[in-house]
């Protein structure tokens, strides 16, 4: 995905109007190759795309954040909804949502930037997952803008290797269930 930077910060969640959809459908084979194709064909940008099966292991849950400027969004929703496996559409506002992804990362770092390496995953609350002479893998899981800011930090360091999951989300708790919980 291209990215506008800006003084070496990540700023295309700024320049794209982004929303979070989570579709509930039918977990059989080839029902994301179907929603997949619906935006691929109809000429939708998928900004990020994440499944997995739900709660119930007969349902997956598709969490696909869309860029708005490819298509309006009650249009793609009408598109989804035409696919006979599509269960139930979610929108996700991002003020009222948990929104997580994971990162893993291969990185250059010598015996001398070794230190100063693992304060910065300590900091980031990451995991140095494997090492080598040359290089260290990483892993660093949160809201999408901390893996942003951590990868342009990275980037100092010279990135070998990275790959990102998508995002996943779910709705917030409301207040008065968050607080029966905690009792």
């Amino acid at each position: 995905m291209p990215r506008t930077r800006e003084y070496g910060v990540n700023t295309y969640r700024e320049t794209m109007n982004h929303h979070i959809l989570s579709v509930l459908v039918q977990n059989r084979p080839g029902v994301l190759a179907r929603v997949a194709g619906l935006f691929a064909r109809r000429g939708y940008n998928i900004v990020s795309l994440a499944v997995a099966p739900a709660e119930n292991p007969a349902r997956s849950r598709i969490t696909i954040v869309v860029d708005l400027d490819s298509a309006p969004l009650e249009q793609i929703t009408k598109q989804l909804f035409k696919l006979i496996d599509v269960i139930k559409i979610s929108e996700l506002d991002p003020k009222r949502s948990v929104e997580r992804e994971l990162m893993i990362a291969t990185i250059k770092a010598g015996a001398d930037q070794r230190s100063e390496f693992a304060s910065l995953v300590d900091i980031f609350e990451g995991k140095i997952i494997a090492v080598s002479d040359e290089v260290i893998t990483v892993s660093l899981e949160g809201h999408p803008d901390k893996l942003d800011d951590f990868e342009d930090l990275l980037s100092a360091y010279g990135i070998v290797e990275l790959q990102r999951t998508g995002r996943v989300a779910l709705p917030k708790l409301d207040r008065s269930a968050r607080l029966r919980v905690a009792t």
